[in-house]
């Protein structure tokens, strides 16, 4: 049983930063952070292969977010630099048990967190 609990949201200006925490319990291959904004389609922002370590990036955050996780394995973080406006919405952690998951779509994500909100003001 997959498990993840977020936690770290909140406000925040333009250019500023924040970091998400995800704490995850259970075997998974992939965990992901995708990101739900008013009247947008939710998108998958990074993606952390658990073996492999390999990281994957919307060209929307590239260079700005970082995902990673600690040593234990049991929290995975979301660290947001120079943070806009447009990158306000819920978070949600994500966790996929299926083989290439680094590279598939949302589809393959069946376990999720609860959400924590984002908010950049300009």
């Amino acid at each position: 049983q997959v498990q993840l609990v977020e936690s770290g949201g909140g406000s925040v200006q333009a250019g500023g930063s924040l970091r998400l925490s995800c704490a995850v319990s259970g075997y998974m291959h992939c965990v992901a952070w995708l990101r739900q904004a008013p009247g947008k389609a939710r998108e998958k922002v990074a993606t952390f292969g658990t073996t492999s370590h390999d990281t994957i990036y919307s060209d929307s955050v590239k260079g700005r977010f970082t995902i990673s996780r600690n040593n234990a394995g049991n929290t995975v973080y979301l660290q947001m630099n120079y943070l806009r406006p447009e990158d306000s919405g819920m978070y949600y952690c994500a966790a996929s048990g299926r083989a290439g998951c680094l590279y598939k779509g949302l589809d393959a994500y069946g376990w999720r967190g609860q959400g924590t909100q984002v908010t950049v003001s300009s």
